[in-house]
């Protein structure tokens, strides 16, 4: 992967996750389904779970755990109030950020 595309990413994570959480609870490997439908997004296990133990020390996150059919219970992820606030400020400036910079790539004044 080219590195610049690398630190494009790095920068989303954290959106890319909150969005995927929208679509409600979910544990670690559901979440990576959801994102990985996209190859662009797709991410691995040691990106996730660092920052989904981030995102709940900073209640952005709630966290339950609930038997597995097979192995270690789970760990369920679900969006907090403060979480949702987080991911609406995020989405609208992600918006602002996109709008400006395919403006300038269409030759025009951001």
């Amino acid at each position: 992967m080219k590195s610049w595309v690398a630190q494009v990413r790095k920068g989303v994570v954290e959106l890319i996750v909150l969005a995927a959480l929208a679509e409600g609870e979910a544990y670690g490997y559901q979440l990576l389904q959801r994102i990985n439908r996209t190859e662009t997004l797709s991410m691995t296990e040691s990106t996730v779970y660092p920052l989904l133990a981030r995102l709940t020390r900073e209640g952005y996150l709630q966290v339950r755990a609930s038997p597995s059919p097979s192995g270690p219970p789970r760990r369920y992820y679900r969006m907090t109030r403060l979480g949702r606030s987080r991911l609406r400020e995020m989405t609208d400036h992600w918006r602002d950020v996109t709008g400006a910079v395919n403006k300038l790539l269409a030759g025009g004044q951001p």
